[in-house]
Formats: C-alpha cells, sequence, structure tokens
C-alpha cells in the first residue's frame, strides 16, 4: 500500500510538469520534482497514472460536431496517439526497467538488511554466549583461587605438623639410642646368666643320660618280650581266623543253598500263580460261553414257543375254517332235501 506522505495528486502534477517540459517520467524525476517520497510509492502512483491513461487512450472525441471537422478529429487524435506511443514506447521501457531495477535493488536491500539483523541476531546470541562462558570461567577462576587458597591454608599447617614431627622423631631417636644401651647392657648381663644356667643345665643332663640309658636298656628287654608274647598272639588269632573263614564259608555255602531253594520256590509259587490265573481266566470264559448258552436256549426256546404258539392259532383259524365249511355244506343238504323234486314232462 502507499503511504500518507505522497498523494497521487501530487505525483499527477510532477508528472504533467515533466510532459509539459517535454521530458518522459520516471521515478527518479518525479522524485526529484517532489523532493520527497519513497521510491516505492512514487513508482505505485506511477503505475496508476499509466494504467489510467491505458485506459482514456482509446476515448473517441466527443461528438456533436460536423462530420468533417469529427473525422478531422479523430484523424488527428489518432495521430497525435501514434505519435504519443512511438515517442513513449522507449520511455516507457526505459522507465519499466528502472522500476525493475529499483525493485531488485529494494529486495537486495531487504535481503541485506534480514541477513545483516540475522548476523547481528547471532553476534548478539554469540556475545551472550560469551559473556555467559565468561561468567562461568570468571565463577571457575573464583572457585579455584578458593581452592589454592584452602590448599596453600592446608600445605601450611601440613609443613607445620611436618616440623613437629620432624622434633618428635628426633627425640624419639635419642630416646630409642638410650633404649640400644639400655637393653645392650641387659642383654649382656642375660647372656652371662644364661651360660651359667646352660653350664648347669649340662651337668645335670649327662647325669640324666645315664639313667636314660639304663631305663633304655629296660625298655628294650621289655619290648622284645612283647614282641614274643604278640607273635604268639597273633599265630592264635591267625588260626582262629582260618576256623571263622572255614565256618564263614560253609555258611555262605548254606546260604546260597537256602537262596538257590528259594528261588525255586518262588518259581514254582509264580508258575502256581501263574496257573490259578490261567484256570479263573477259563472259568471266567467258560462262564460267559454257559451264560451265552442259556441266553441262546432261551432265545430258542422263546422263538419255539412262539411257533408253536402260531402254529396252535393257525390249526384253530384251518378247524374254524372247517367247522364253516361243513356247516354251510350241511345247511346245503338240508336245503336240498326239502325242496321237492321238478316234475319230468313226458317225451311223447
Amino acid at each position: 500500500m502507499a503511504r500518507s506522505g505522497v498523494r497521487y495528486e501530487d505525483v499527477q502534477r510532477a508528472i504533467d510538469a515533466l510532459m509539459a517540459r517535454g521530458e518522459a517520467p520516471s521515478v527518479h524525476k518525479i522524485r526529484e520534482a517532489l523532493g520527497t517520497g519513497s521510491f516505492t510509492t512514487i513508482s505505485e502512483h506511477l503505475r496508476e497514472w499509466r494504467r489510467l491513461r491505458e485506459e482514456n487512450r482509446d476515448v473517441p472525441p466527443p461528438q456533436g460536431m460536423p462530420t468533417e471537422l469529427q473525422a478531422l478529429a479523430e484523424a488527428l487524435w489518432s495521430q497525435a496517439q501514434e505519435a504519443a506511443n512511438d515517442a513513449l514506447v522507449h520511455y516507457r521501457q526505459e522507465a519499466d526497467t528502472r522500476v525493475e531495477e529499483a525493485h531488485q535493488q529494494v529486495a537486495g536491500a531487504e535481503r541485506r538488511a534480514e541477513d545483516a539483523e540475522q548476523r547481528e541476531a547471532a553476534l548478539s546470541s554469540r556475545l551472550t554466549e560469551l559473556d555467559q562462558r565468561l561468567d562461568e570461567r570468571t565463577r571457575e577462576q573464583a572457585q579455584l583461587q578458593a581452592e589454592h587458597d584452602a590448599l596453600q591454608e592446608r600445605l601450611t599447617r601440613a609443613q607445620q605438623e611436618v616440623e613437629t614431627l620432624q622434633s618428635r622423631l628426633e627425640a624419639a631417636r635419642q630416646e630409642a639410642r638410650e633404649q640400644e644401651q639400655a637393653h645392650q647392657q641387659a642383654l649382656e648381663a642375660l647372656q652371662t646368666s644364661l651360660e651359667q644356667r646352660l653350664q648347669q643345665e649340662e651337668e645335670r643332663n649327662e647325669s640324666a643320660e645315664a639313667r636314660l640309658m639304663g631305663l633304655l636298656d629296660e625298655a628294650r628287654q621289655e619290648r622284645q618280650a612283647a614282641e614274643k608274647a604278640h607273635a604268639g598272639r597273633e599265630q592264635r588269632l591267625e588260626r582262629q581266623l582260618e576256623d571263622v573263614r572255614a565256618q564263614h564259608k560253609a555258611r555262605e555255602q548254606e546260604l546260597s543253598e537256602a537262596q538257590q531253594a528259594r528261588h525255586e520256590a518262588e518259581r514254582a509259587q509264580v508258575t502256581a500263580q501263574e496257573r490259578e490265573t490261567e484256570l479263573q481266566r477259563q472259568n471266567e470264559e467258560l462262564a460267559g460261553r454257559i451264560t451265552e448258552r442259556d441266553r441262546q436256549l432261551a432265545e430258542q426256546a422263546e422263538h419255539w414257543q412262539q411257533r408253536e404258539q402260531q402254529m396252535e392259532e393257525r390249526l384253530w383259524a384251518s378247524l374254524e375254517a372247517l367247522r364253516s365249511e361243513w356247516r354251510d355244506a350241511r345247511e346245503r343238504a338240508e336245503d336240498t332235501t326239502d325242496s321237492p323234486a321238478p316234475e319230468r314232462e313226458d317225451p311223447a
């Protein structure tokens, strides 16, 4: 939309002034003539003026004049339009080209402005990020400085403790040297005492060794006697063991025979059970056959009874039929006897 700073009437007056001077109207010339206004607004008004001029170009001259004058006016009007069109073709093309260039420049300027805004936004974001990182680094530096101060203080205390420990170590070393001297003296006294006691122990050991040798001789004699007694006991035990082995072998033989007899008895029992089972099965089969035979006999008896009843019924029916026939024959005979004999005609 056109801005409210420059109106269409202002642009039209500037165009009329340029046309009066014989100059083709353009955006730059109109801008110079007006001294104000944006190129976009002037370009829109210029396009509107051209559109209206194109619409009014083919309007015929007013009617109501003489024919010759009207024809002359129409001819002049056509010539004027052709001359104006020929004169304005170049300016129109140039104006359109400049307007298009202006539009392209405006679009380029807008793109550059957008790029600049984007770069500005990116730079602003980058600056904000750098500020944040700077704040973080500042905080980290402050934290590191605090840690450094704490470590320095701890180092000072540690150095003081080391000095204290060194002094205590020196005192402990001095005390250890004194204790070592006292210990050496005590060791020398103890060694002297031990040597004396060792000599006394050696003397006592010699007497104890003599007594020990006597005890060893007695122990050897007792051992020999014990070995002899042990050998006799071993011989007796071996004989007893042989007797036990013989008894065990006899018991094993008896046990084997008993197991064999038990196996035979078990086999006989199994055979008897199998025989009993077979007999039971045969008895059951025989009982089934007897039951089936009884059923068949009952069915046959019932069948013969039914046939006997049927034959009896048929016999009675035949007898009744014979009786009926006999009565009929008798009645016919009686009728024949009661009726008179027919008269014979004289053959002459």
